[in-house]
């Protein structure tokens, strides 16, 4: 029997997810994308199994309901959805990465008793849009549910079933819980990144060579800062009191390291950054977590012509991909560094192996 899926919001994370759950010959997957251009192409590339005129004729039909989109839209989508002649037994969930405004607005869904189950897969790529969707981007990724508290178990079931070709880890949160977290792991650290920025902005007129210095571990530490500021302009009006606790608790921790550096006790300065490091140093590798991040590998090269290229080329032949490459250039010897960046810790493996196989050059990871 056919699980008929609609998917809505065909950009990254909707046309990943269409490719993995066709993996399940059983799923047949229509789509609907504001950009008729996107629809096309989705199909074309077979993320999707037909294409629909409108929104609420491509939800009508569907046992279950994916809303990939913005979470400002799917709040909008949501409330809209509560007018429209679903089918018995429709489970309703998203790809949103703030849980509270959704589930806020599936009200008049749940109402009516239809099942709304919030959804986060936390995984990502440096690249946006149909074109880039894949279908292992969930691999070993955390994929969140938030059911409310009324949802049975077996729509939890019917979800898991689902998801089960994209091999996500598939969790079950309290949607407070969830935006609790999230906002302490992955939308909090995005100020930290921003107000970072902000500062080397402001010091740049009076100190104008320290830009070239951030371009090493400074640029490395506020990458995040480079996301999509309509993204996070919505993610932190959607989860601002939650960010506003953790603001409130910065600024304590803030209080504290200011307090030590006036004390200036050498043991009691150690004491907290090796607190730090050995938290830091625990924290899991082998999966991704709320916060994209690319893996990073640090190469150690002589500086002489061709020296990228020949990187590069063992790579090729490794038929290893990777998503960014760059040479931090503030060294005090002869040898730069040559900061390659890839999707997967496997990747960043692979290539650091398959380098040290043919050069003698020194790497290290962070």
């Amino acid at each position: 029997m056919k699980i008929h899926v609609t998917i809505v919001g065909l950009g990254l994370i909707g046309g990943s997810l269409g490719l993995a759950i066709k993996r399940n010959p059983l799923v047949e997957v229509k789509g609907f994308d504001s950009s008729l251009g996107t629809m096309e192409e989705a199909y074309r590339r077979g993320i999707i199994d037909t294409t629909s005129a409108s929104l609420k004729a491509a939800c009508e039909h569907a046992d279950i309901i994916v809303f990939a989109t913005p979470v400002n839209t799917t709040v909008i989508m949501m409330q809209q959805a509560a007018n429209w002649n679903l089918k018995n037994g429709v489970i309703i969930t998203d790809t949103g990465s703030t849980k509270g405004p959704i589930m806020e607005a599936a009200t008049g869904l749940t109402e009516k008793g239809v099942t709304v189950v919030g959804g986060h897969p936390m995984a990502g790529s440096h690249k946006s849009g149909v074109s880039a969707a894949k279908e292992h981007l969930f691999e070993n990724a955390y994929y969140i549910l938030t059911p409310e508290s009324t949802v049975d178990t077996e729509a939890i079931e019917r979800l898991r079933f689902l998801l089960e070709p994209t091999k996500a880890k598939v969790s079950v949160l309290d949607a407070e819980e969830h935006d609790r977290m999230t906002a302490i792991v992955s939308h909090f650290p995005h100020l930290v990144a921003s107000s970072l920025v902000g500062m080397l902005s402001d010091q740049e007129t009076e100190q104008p060579f320290i830009k070239n210095l951030a371009a090493g571990g400074f640029r490395d530490i506020t990458r995040i800062a480079s996301a999509d500021p309509i993204m996070w302009r919505d993610i932190t009006t959607q989860n601002r009191a939650e960010l506003l606790t953790q603001l409130d608790g910065w600024l304590g921790e803030m209080g504290n390291v200011r307090e030590m550096l006036i004390h200036n006790d050498p043991s009691e300065i150690y004491e907290y950054f090796s607190r730090a490091k050995k938290y830091r140093d625990e924290l899991p590798i082998t999966t991704q977590g709320a916060l994209y991040m690319t893996y990073d590998l640090h190469v150690d090269v002589p500086d002489h012509p061709g020296v990228i290229s020949e990187i590069t080329k063992i790579l090729a032949d490794e038929r290893i991909s990777l998503t960014n490459i760059r040479i931090v250039e503030t060294r005090t010897d002869v040898f730069g560094i040559l900061v390659i960046s890839f999707q997967t810790a496997e990747d960043r493996e692979n290539a650091k192996s398959a380098v040290s196989k043919v050069t003698d050059y020194g790497m290290h990871i962070v």
